[in-house]
């Protein structure tokens, strides 16, 4: 019997494709057409984008919770949430939270070393790109890690919060992520994490200077070995 994956959700696009992967995923594993059971809850992004706007990561804790507690009652066994820049806040409900969780960038770091990654770029929203999720996942892996300068870490929040959340792939900005990402190469960098949940849906990984790290599927493969292995 396999287990139940809750997802706790934020933004649209993300959550489909993390929902998507693991569909696909278990089929790979189960046989065609199976996959685990899988329930998902999410409060607004408008919501989490108030608390994030206004650096309480108390707020995005509680909305966490929240849906933690919503997906506990449904029958979930665990959870995931396929948004990086919201487990800044991961702290602060993993010991209160109903049920264990697998945490995004914890599962990209494994995924690094599997395959011999020694400094990896980063990109997401601005507030992950800035801020402690991946730089505390990667030096407890052992990895060196780059992120861009300042205009391009505000262009490219642009881009997520204006296209890419809302559907919006556009060709200007996957040569803009391209372009980034050469930079990453001149730095020596060996990888790039995809960490804004929706970047894959614009960079795939034949358009990418460098291999990349597609935190979301990473995230949903991870939880569908979880729910078969047990």
């Amino acid at each position: 019997m396999t287990l139940h994956i809750g997802i706790v959700a934020c933004s649209t696009e993300g959550a489909a494709l993390c929902y998507r992967t693991i569909s696909l995923e278990g089929s790979q594993l189960l046989g065609a057409h199976d996959h685990p059971e899988v329930s998902l809850h999410s409060h607004s992004l408008a919501k989490y984008m108030q608390c994030i706007r206004g650096n309480d990561w108390v707020g995005v804790a509680e909305l966490m919770l929240s849906s933690a507690e919503k997906l506990a009652r449904a029958g979930a066994d665990f959870l995931i949430c396929p948004d990086n820049t919201i487990h800044q806040a991961f702290d602060l409900i993993e010991h209160r939270s109903p049920r264990p969780w697998l945490h995004i960038a914890r599962e990209v770091a494994k995924e690094a070393q599997r395959r011999q990654f020694r400094r990896l770029g980063v990109l997401g929203t601005r507030y992950l790109m800035e801020g402690p999720v991946y730089r505390e996942a990667l030096k407890a892996a052992g990895i060196e890690h780059r992120v861009p300068g300042a205009e391009q870490r505000e262009r490219i929040d642009q881009i997520i919060m204006d296209e890419l959340v809302n559907g919006q792939f556009l060709p200007r900005s996957l040569a803009y992520h391209v372009e980034v990402i050469r930079a990453f190469q001149d730095q020596g960098c060996d990888a790039v994490v995809l960490g804004c949940t929706e970047i894959p849906l614009l960079v795939a990984p034949e358009a990418s200077p460098l291999p990349t790290l597609d935190s979301t599927r990473l995230l949903a493969k991870a939880a569908v070995r979880k729910a078969v292995e047990g």
